[in-house]
């Protein structure tokens, strides 16, 4: 904390803040090569481990919480705060590290060991760690799948794409799992993948013809997930290349009208080319000739670093600290009134993090140069401008890139909670620091 006149850094997470501790978190270990007659985990569906053909009973609730959470980040160390967290919705137990240990023990005894000398459930200073090989684990093999997609030329891409969404057998970590807040939030990230991969998917089966399968396959999906735009732009391109031009044109209208009325946006330039391309009469959709683009990584986008800082050391140690710890929530808040000096300090601790945050650094400011709120949708525009890639359209697209980036995005001069509720990410890799002249207690 400090005195009265200076920046206050204040930790988001989605239950009531705790003491932030830093640890130092070391790099994943090696995934483990796979045994004969070994185990076969899965969470693209419900979970379940088998050994050969027998399926393993997997004991209570708070045991199999236990087990998804370990797999989830399966090869990393996940802390025992991290696994309280997962296990208990409300205040844990005072008996909750034993209770850890009694159900870590039986996962153990459960799971055996391929290897004598590398146990398959450990403990170190960071954690618990659960080695999982490649091929033993569904998630893993989907990740794998849908990056060795990408670049490629669309019957690879096409193929190796639809091979990752054959992994998944319904809603990951489905049932009583998801009465786990932190399972829940892990279970959509996992969603927001699959999408991703059936657009990426779908857009690869467009250029090799296949219209009239993609359209249908993306019907009940534009459905559940209207505001996708890159999803909705796929399902368009089909219905024209289906020979049904009418639904085309009509779904681009129903997605202009309903981002007008539900977020007050307007459809971004990519989907809008389409529409009059599609509008042209023009419904071709490329050929297999050239690979597909691979992302590009975004660069550091912020504002000059001080040559010579000084002063608030103690804050600026704090929250480098806090958003360099796994446990930590996803957002941080450092306020104080107007030239306490918050930006300098943000920008300052995003500098420093370079080594922390490889998929890059951004800082966007939230107010114009006459101190109005800026336009969400300028907002949106200036984040996918400086993440190197096209602007995402809506607040979604961006929640879920963010997600999936171990990025740190610095939202500067916040003006009220309503500004920024849409940009904050609902869990996943990346981070977010706010700067603010209030608290923002609505968050």
């Amino acid at each position: 904390m400090c005195d009265g006149h200076g920046p206050r850094i204040i930790e988001r997470t989605d239950r009531l803040p705790s003491p932030t501790e830093v640890r130092p978190m070391p790099r994943p270990s090696a995934q483990p090569a796979a045994s004969s007659g070994t185990l076969r985990f899965s969470v693209l569906g419900p979970l379940t481990v088998h050994r050969d053909d027998r399926a393993l009973p997997l004991g209570p609730l708070k045991q199999r919480v236990v087990l998804a959470t370990l797999l989830g980040a399966a090869n990393s160390p996940v802390s025992v705060d991290a696994l309280t967290d997962a296990v208990w919705q409300e205040e844990p137990p005072r008996t909750a590290r034993k209770n850890l240990q009694v159900y870590v023990s039986a996962l153990r005894a459960l799971l055996g060991d391929d290897d004598p000398d590398r146990p398959r459930l450990t403990h170190t200073g960071a954690g618990y760690v659960l080695r999982v090989a490649e091929d033993e684990l569904d998630l893993l093999r989907f990740r794998a799948l849908v990056r060795s997609a990408e670049g490629e030329r669309a019957r690879p891409a096409a193929r190796l794409l639809r091979q990752a969404l054959d992994l998944w057998q319904g809603p990951p970590l489905g049932g009583d799992l998801r009465q786990s807040p932190r399972l829940a939030e892990e279970a959509e990230r996992l969603e927001l993948r699959r999408l991703t991969a059936y657009e990426g998917w779908a857009e690869a089966e467009l250029e090799l013809g296949g219209a009239p399968a993609v359209a249908e396959a993306l019907r009940e999906l534009v459905e559940r997930h209207p505001l996708r735009e890159r999803l909705r732009s796929a399902w368009m391109c089909a219905l024209s290349g289906s020979g049904r031009q009418a639904e085309a044109l009509a779904a681009y209208d129903d997605y202009r009208q309903l981002l007008a009325r539900e977020l007050g946006l307007e459809p971004g330039g990519a989907m809008a080319a389409r529409y009059r391309t599609l509008l042209a009469g023009d419904d071709r959709t490329g050929t297999d000739a050239a690979p597909r683009p691979r992302p590009v990584r975004p660069p550091a986008a912020l504002p000059p670093d001080l040559a010579d800082f000084t002063g608030h050391g103690g804050e600026l140690s704090r929250l480098t600290g806090l958003l360099e710890d796994e446990d930590a929530g996803r957002v941080a808040l450092l306020s104080g009134p107007a030239g306490s000096g918050k930006t300098t300090l943000a920008v300052r601790a995003a500098h420093l993090l370079g080594d922390r945050f490889p998929d890059g650094r951004i800082c966007v400011g939230l107010r114009d140069a006459d101190g109005r709120a800026r336009p969400l949708s300028a907002v949106l525009a200036e984040l996918g401008e400086r993440a190197g890639r096209p602007g995402p359209s809506g607040p979604e697209a961006w929640r879920e890139w963010l997600a999936e980036h171990r990025v740190l995005v610095v939202l500067d001069d916040v003006p009220d909670e309503r500004a920024v509720r849409p940009l904050l990410p609902c869990g996943g890799r990346g981070r977010v620091l706010l700067t603010a002249r209030g608290q923002l207690g609505g968050l």
